[in-house]
């Protein structure tokens, strides 16, 4: 199973710390399964231009090349403004619109208020249910007051990092031995 970390902002800590908690328990508990994390501040990535993601090369072709050969993807955002970053909006928009299909998509999100999970509800959810996600129904989201010094202090936010986890390979598990039972009644 190829399992896809993508840290979605280019600024801030938060985020990144939460998804690096998030890797230290799949290489902890999963290890047995390819994983690579993307940090989009690590990249240079292009806005997109409407090509096919395979025509981008450079960070934008490896960003979207290993995002589309994954299996589950568990995406970390900050929330800005009451919304994603334009970063993780434009990695969306430099995919094909069935990117998600058959894959398993998982999130958490960092954030300065209580009511900001809504953006999760009302902006992300929607996104990826078009781009045709398998989409596990709980999050994880972080407020300002888990954090101290990057690190989350939290005992019950580390928690649900670890059960977020275990949702999406159980859930990404269970989808592919469905598909393989479906594969398998036809004969070519």
């Amino acid at each position: 199973m190829n399992i896809v970390a993508l840290s979605g902002s280019r600024v801030g800590s938060k985020t990144r710390t939460a998804i690096d908690y998030t890797a230290n328990t799949i290489k902890d508990k999963y290890a047995d399964h390819n994983f690579t994390l993307i940090d989009l501040a690590d990249y240079d990535i292009q806005f997109s231009d409407g090509r096919n993601y395979l025509e981008y090369d450079g960070d934008t072709g490896y960003v979207t090349q290993t995002i589309m050969e994954a299996d589950a993807i568990i995406i970390g955002t900050p929330i800005f403004q009451a919304s994603i970053p334009a970063t993780l909006k434009n990695i969306f928009d430099l995919l094909p619109v069935n990117a998600f299909r058959d894959k398993v998509v998982s999130m958490l999100a960092t954030a300065g208020s209580p009511k900001h999970y809504l953006i999760l509800e009302n902006q992300l959810k929607p996104i990826l249910g078009y781009m045709k996600a398998q989409i596990v129904q709980s999050y994880v989201f972080i407020e300002e007051e888990d954090f101290q010094r990057k690190e989350i202090i939290n005992h019950d936010v580390l928690f649900r990092i670890e059960r977020l986890v275990e949702d999406t390979v159980v859930l990404t598990q269970t989808y592919q031995r469905i598909r393989e039972e479906e594969d398998a009644k036809y004969d070519f």
